[in-house]
């Protein structure tokens, strides 16, 4: 991004003003939401969990609070609400949101909806023991700051298919929650027409 001090406000200008790109692949039928928090800061932050070592998919990885849509959740924005609150005890109506970004196709073969929403910088956040092993606050500014994320391509299914990479102090974010970012920063990049 082409600030030097990205404000929440600035944050919402920008990602209220411009349109999401327009998903061309056919999405897989099993659905899922990742909430995307931003915490309220005048520097506002990006809250991050790392999944436990001992979970079956996606052990220690970066992630955003998340995971599939239940039978009773009435939407995508429901489910990522209540996957927060599950994993790390964000209350549903402490968050507002703001948004979602296009569709993403997880490794696992879900199509996974990233909910934006803001969360104020004072709630008491808990790990859930069996899913989260730690949770950390990046700065929204170097979070969005698109020469951190490096691209490394690997074939999936005999398709080429390119992740993204990316450290944050002892932090190591790539795959899906590095792509989420990277497509954040784009959505409200200063010089997208």
């Amino acid at each position: 991004m082409a600030t030097t001090n990205l404000t929440l406000e600035g944050f919402l200008t920008r990602f209220l003003l411009q349109a999401p790109p327009t998903q061309m692949q056919p999405l897989p039928t099993r659905r899922a939401a990742v909430l995307v928090p931003v915490v309220e800061r005048a520097q506002p932050g990006l809250l991050l969990t790392r999944r436990t070592t001992h979970l079956r998919k996606h052990a220690g990885q970066v992630a955003f609070p998340g995971g599939m849509m239940d039978p009773d959740d009435v939407s995508l924005t429901a489910t990522a609400l209540r996957e927060a609150m599950e994993e790390v005890a964000i209350p549903p109506d402490s968050v507002r949101v703001i948004g979602t970004l296009p569709p993403v196709t997880s490794s696992t073969g879900f199509q996974v909806t990233p909910v934006v929403g803001i969360i104020p910088p004072d709630i008491a956040r808990r790990a859930s023991e069996d899913e989260v092993d730690a949770i950390f606050e990046m700065p929204l500014q170097e979070a969005l700051r698109l020469a951190r994320y490096h691209p490394l391509d690997i074939h999936r299914h005999g398709l080429p298919h390119r992740v993204w990479l990316s450290w944050y102090q002892h932090y190591f974010v790539w795959g899906m929650t590095a792509g989420i970012i990277r497509q954040l920063s784009l959505q409200i990049a200063e010089d997208v027409a």
